[in-house]
């Protein structure tokens, strides 16, 4: 599986368009250094339902399904989500900044949606992800990697990472040794196969502090979709 970045665009050649208007500017034009994963279904444990796509494009109905009351009104967006049939529909340009990962630190350096990009897999912390999953992702990876050199393996986090205590996801279920094992495997560049070898393939360090403050601009809500057992979401009223 090889997907192409249409670099006029900030687009992947072959994912499904689906434009978000929940985006914005990122601070610093080309400020792409950190790739993050996370994981949404919607209503929480069903896949296919065609909903996550609406709910980032601001079209879910809240007398859809009781859940659906509690996140309506909410507007987030991630760049990608990966379905369980390893489809990829894409909401917002990687130029641009969605809004995914909310109160957030990487590296010392808070707000990662300024500078990252939020891909998304249909699914729960507990629910195993799919074959076509792991390709499409890899495969997605290589071609941000090899578009943003500053995305490197050391760059590449899930949610719960950089907002520890606070988000969950991708969850234990996701399989981080064969997600890095993929990339090694699938690509000689450098920019992937750096600083991993056998005995550095698992998950990303925990340790990153969870934020106590929230974002000065006020564009954005903060998603949670991550399990049937957690809160949807901490919203934050656009201004």
């Amino acid at each position: 599986m090889t997907f192409l970045l249409d670099d006029n665009a900030g687009r992947i050649d072959s994912a499904q368009w689906v434009p978000s208007p929940n985006f914005g500017p990122r601070p610093e034009t080309g400020d792409i250094s950190l790739l993050v994963i996370h994981n949404i279904s919607l209503p929480p444990g069903q896949f296919g339902t065609g909903c996550v796509p609406r709910f980032f494009c601001n079209e879910l109905s809240a007398d859809e399904h009781p859940y659906f009351e509690q996140i309506a009104d909410l507007q987030v967006s991630s760049h990608l989500l990966i379905e369980r049939t390893g489809a990829v529909i894409q909401f917002v340009d990687f130029r641009d900044r969605a809004w995914h990962a909310g109160r957030s630190s990487f590296d010392g350096r808070d707000n990662c949606n300024d500078y990252s990009i939020g891909i998304e897999l249909e699914g729960t912390d507990t629910e195993p992800y799919t074959d076509a999953q792991y390709d499409a992702l890899t495969a997605v990876t290589r071609t941000i990697m090899a578009a943003y050199p500053d995305v490197t393996s050391a760059r590449i986090t899930g949610h719960e990472h950089i907002a520890p205590g606070r988000k969950t996801d991708p969850g234990p279920a996701f399989d981080w040794p064969r997600y890095r094992q993929a990339l090694v495997a699938s690509s000689d560049d450098y920019a992937v196969t750096q600083g991993m070898t056998a005995d550095n393939v698992s998950e990303p360090d925990s340790g990153l502090k969870e934020l106590g403050m929230e974002k000065s601009d006020s564009e954005e809500s903060v998603l949670d979709t991550t399990s049937a057992d957690n809160t949807v979401a901490d919203k934050r009223k656009s201004q």
